[in-house]
């Protein structure tokens, strides 16, 4: 009995130093190590950047949306102000038509004392940019608002003027720059974790894993980008109706926006700008909807 176990024994050893050879041949001690470092690393990422971004959670006393943010208004405003001569610059810089100019201000002006736009701690400024050839209208973060020459010549009445207003005023009340902030830091932080856990350097093929976790990220903020969009639209809708413009006149610039297009355009999922034909509906549906703004 005694020579049984021994012999068991030492068949025991020899079966595990066998499976060890061959576990060996197929996996280092240093690879084993490098996969579980990078899944570590990829797991500290991932809990951090979600810990940073549901803890930013704050209500909007305009929409009443839950919304994640981590920044303060004072530097929602500092960050435009400090971008406008940089972005003025890049449509041509300001336009020199006084009178123009004065409108624009009017009509801002004339929205934000009518609507709850008015009561909220931003420094709103309006600009008329020189540049005749880009068809755009954009706002940074603070309460900033830009329209090209370009697209006011386009617009046919002071409503659609109102429209193109209104529409960027809520974006910087529905503070989605600062959202797009807080999620561009969570979607780089995901992604950087995706990154490190699926790309193996002995392995060149785990690159194209690597670059497809990258585009997810992409895409993922570009919904939020038209989601942005259409909510602006709702906003805009509400501001000019309190400033006593129709706000039908917004259909108007919408279809001033589709004529303009030329080319292919493309696919509505990867554009940041929602399909202007789908937006006219939504606009019209806001405009039904207009006694549940707040």
């Amino acid at each position: 009995m005694g020579e049984s176990l021994i012999n068991d024994s030492l068949i025991f050893q020899y079966s595990v130093k066998v499976r060890s050879v061959m576990y060996y041949r197929t996996s280092s001690p240093q690879r084993r190590s490098s996969i579980s470092g990078r899944l570590i690393m990829a797991g500290v990422i991932a809990l951090v950047s979600l810990i940073s971004y549901f803890g930013s959670r704050q209500e909007n006393p305009v929409t009443g949306e839950t919304q994640y943010i981590n920044i303060t208004v004072e530097q929602e405003i500092a960050l435009g102000l400090q971008a406008a001569p940089q972005m003025a610059a890049e449509f041509g810089g300001l336009d020199e038509n006084a009178s123009d100019q004065a409108l624009v201000d009017e009509i801002g002006n004339a929205i934000l004392q009518a609507s709850p736009a008015g009561s909220s701690p931003y420094q709103f400024d309006f600009h008329l940019l020189d540049d005749a050839e880009t068809i755009n209208a954009f706002a940074l973060p603070g309460g900033q608002v830009f329209i090209t020459r370009a697209l006011y010549d386009k617009l046919q009445t002071e409503g659609e003027l109102a429209g193109v207003l209104g529409h960027e005023i809520g974006h910087v009340i529905a503070r989605h720059s600062a959202e797009q902030i807080a999620k561009a830091k969570l979607t780089e932080g995901l992604t950087g974790a995706a990154v490190i856990a699926t790309y193996d350097p002995d392995n060149p093929a785990s690159a194209g894993s690597a670059q497809v976790a990258a585009l997810i990220g992409q895409l993922i903020n570009l919904k939020f980008g038209r989601e942005d969009e259409l909510e602006a639209d709702y906003l805009g809708v509400c501001f000019i109706n309190d400033a006593g413009y129709d706000p039908n006149e917004l259909v108007g610039v919408m279809q001033v926006l589709e004529a303009s297009q030329t080319g292919d355009r493309p696919p509505e999922f990867f554009s940041t700008h929602p399909d202007p034909g789908n937006r006219i509906q939504r606009i019209q549906e806001a405009i039904q909807n207009i006694g549940t703004y707040p």
